[in-house]
């Protein structure tokens, strides 16, 4: 019997079971991902997308390796694709379970004895290693067609005449390059191979129907593999790029396993919190030269506000220490006039800046790592504290993204930016929920940044920045008093103009979740009355079981259903969905507010523990629901800040165990 911690699925041959994803990773970018099927729904699905830059450049690069047994009487077809106008191919009714425990594996029944595979991928590279186990009174032979895209996962190919068809063999290796563009494919296997490379037409991928977009692709073949399996005995077929590791096929799948046991704590924490460390492990990249946090699975990229929000979910609740200070050194690495990026994209396109919020992050994290390492650490002063006074400054004087302090200490947004914060949806080039001009995130992420820049540069001391930054404090959070709070409403208002001037300007009091941010960043912008307040009408109006609401759905322009074309989707997107990662401001203010309220705790560890029953790929958070019951999970299938809040939520808001921190961390008190 499988622990419980791990996804398992009973399929008996049912299609309906057998449609839920799975993924998994190699922590450098790579990744594998399916239904359980094996039937691909997204032209992101792939059992090798590897990361030929890593940790980005994802690309297809085996789709499906197709799997049939044969012996003197029958031949039994285990794959199952959707092509035009057919009911799906049916090798899952010969499906009996699927268990990722903690490698993915399918196990089929058949007449003559059951066959068992495993997949994993290799640890830092870009290897695919497959496992085959056949039981049964005797033996019997199994073929294997490995079917290639050969693209980047978010386009798709159709069959043309540019496809090399030349097939190189060496004992038990077979080379193979397509194309010139793109590194050869060498397959390792423990049978026969017999070349015949073919194109294979119109595989359908309904879930990317269902988004509007183009869902047909012709993918190609090498050839095929032949191999006899003896009861008990395991066979292999390893594809890697450009080379193959020089390990064995067994101990390549060892080592996957055993990372990703390492990554459960252990049962002296509860199955959510060991559920959620094991999810947490796909998003980081730290097996390559420039460690990064990915943003979600499948299509989202490196996000410099994703990395900052995850990051302590990721790596300091687990006591990932030296790994979190290499993606915060990788990451300062793209800092630009004193702002963050927004965005790394995938296809190696310059960064892009948009983002307010980004930059602003890291003034927690920073105190927030600070406060862990010990004492004698050259960390925050010699890498973090630059960076913070680059980050003061640019803001001080206004970016050149046009962000800027305004005279009476808030933060400005001088134009109509489409990524200024989270909320940054877009139709016909039109922001949906504009942030320009004083939203009430950008506020406290700057009142609480100034306060925790100054604790940082007093401790190292830096006296003029300390004195600086508590100024520029102040001044922010008395504005900040006297401007966002709507007596009518009983709630802050979400974006104030710059202008004060009767004649010009104008208020947002919309009911949103940046309120609870606010309150969330930095609980002394509110009265207690005030706290309380808000609070409650997140409570009545956006909190779900999924998530907070973007919009409350009194609002006459809320959007609570997340589906239809592209356009639709984007309107939803911060106009009512749901979103999971906004449980764990919701916990943080809660707990902040009311800290005594154990009643409320054991609500909130309930509903953070909810959020695992709904999912797109068995073992992950998506990145949003419909903010409507029953609050579909949508949206990026596997979000790195929705796993990474609700961890960090249930282990340090709800009175849960701080996991694996390292025995010698020390954590210094804030009024030091």
């Amino acid at each position: 019997m499988s622990d419980p911690i791990w996804p398992t699925l009973q399929v008996d041959g049912l299609l309906a079971p057998a449609r839920a994803e799975w993924i998994v990773g190699n922590g450098a970018g790579a990744y594998a991902s399916s239904t359980v099927a094996l039937m691909h729904t997204r032209r992101y699905h792939g059992l090798l997308v590897a990361a030929l830059e890593p940790p980005l450049m994802r690309t297809v690069v085996v789709s499906h390796v197709d799997t049939w047994l044969h012996d003197d009487t029958q031949e039994t077809h285990l794959a199952s694709h959707q092509f035009p106008s057919v009911v799906p191919l049916e090798g899952y009714r010969h499906l009996h379970r699927f268990q990722q425990d903690p490698l993915p594996r399918w196990t089929y029944r058949l007449a003559q004895g059951t066959l068992e595979q495993t997949l994993a991928l290799a640890r830092g590279t870009n290897t695919l290693v497959l496992r085959y186990v056949w039981e049964g009174a005797s033996a019997i032979c199994m073929s294997s067609r490995p079917l290639l895209a050969m693209r980047s996962h978010h386009d798709l190919t159709n069959a043309h005449g540019a496809m090399i068809q030349r097939v190189s063999l060496r004992p038990n290796e077979v080379y193979v390059q397509p194309l010139r563009r793109l590194p050869q494919v060498v397959f390792r296997h423990t049978g026969t191979f017999v070349g015949s490379p073919d194109w294979w037409h119109r595989f359908e991928y309904l879930a990317e129907h269902e988004r509007g977009l183009a869902f047909q692709e012709d993918l190609w073949t090498p050839g095929v593999f032949h191999h006899t399996l003896q009861p008990g005995v395991p066979q292999y077929l390893v594809v890697g790029i450009d080379s193959l590791p020089s390990d064995t096929a067994e101990s390549l799948l060892q080592e996957s396993e055993n990372a990703a046991r390492k990554c459960d704590p252990g049962p002296s924490q509860s199955r959510s919190i060991r559920q959620l460390s094991i999810a947490a492990d796909l998003f980081r990249a730290d097996l390559c030269p420039s460690p990064a946090i990915i943003s979600g699975y499948p299509w989202f990229e490196i996000w410099g506000r994703d990395t900052l929000i995850a990051l302590p979910g990721l790596y300091l609740v687990p006591g990932r220490i030296e790994e979190a200070k290499a993606v915060l050194a990788a990451l300062l690495q793209h800092m630009k006039a004193g702002r963050l990026p927004n965005r790394l994209p995938d296809d190696g396109k310059p960064a892009d800046y948009q983002a307010a919020d980004s930059s602003l992050l890291l003034f927690q994290v920073a105190r927030r790592l600070t406060e862990t390492l010990q004492e004698n650490d050259p960390f925050p002063r010699d890498i973090l504290l630059p960076a913070l006074r680059e980050v003061f400054h640019a803001h001080m004087h206004g970016t050149d993204g046009g962000i800027y302090v305004t005279p009476t200490g808030l933060l400005a947004a001088g134009h109509v930016g489409s990524s200024l914060t989270w909320m940054d949806a877009r139709v016909d080039d039109q922001p949906v929920s504009s942030r320009w001009g004083l939203p009430i995130e950008l506020q406290a992420l700057w009142s609480k940044g100034c306060d925790d820049l100054a604790w940082i540069a007093e401790t190292y001391g830096e006296t003029d920045l300390a004195i600086a930054a508590a100024h520029a404090r102040d001044a922010a959070r008395q504005s900040f008093q006297r401007r966002f709070w709507c007596e009518s409403s009983g709630y802050p208002y979400d974006v104030l103009s710059v202008s004060e001037d009767p004649s010009d300007c104008w208020s947002d009091p919309s009911v949103r979740p940046n309120a609870l941010l606010a309150l969330a960043i930095d609980r002394t912008l509110f009265t207690q009355q005030q706290a309380e307040q808000i609070i409650d009408k997140v409570e009545r109006e956006l909190l779900t079981d999924m998530g907070l609401r973007t919009l409350s759905p009194l609002d006459p322009s809320y959007e609570g259903i997340y589906a239809g074309t592209i356009a639709s989707r984007d309107r939803a997107y911060h106009q009512g969905t749901a979103w999971p990662f906004l449980l764990g401001s919701w916990a943080r203010a809660v707990t902040a507010t009311y800290p005594t309220d154990n009643d409320r705790k054991v609500r909130l560890r309930h509903l953070l523990e909810t959020t695992l029953q709904h999912s797109v790929a068995l073992g992950q958070v998506p990145e949003l629901a419909d903010g409507n019951a029953p609050h579909r999970p949508e949206g990026c299938m596997a979000c790195a800040v929705s796993v990474a809040e609700i961890l960090r939520a249930l282990v340090e808001d709800v009175g849960g165990t701080l996991v694996g921190t390292p025995q010698d961390a020390r954590f210094r008190s804030a009024t030091r």
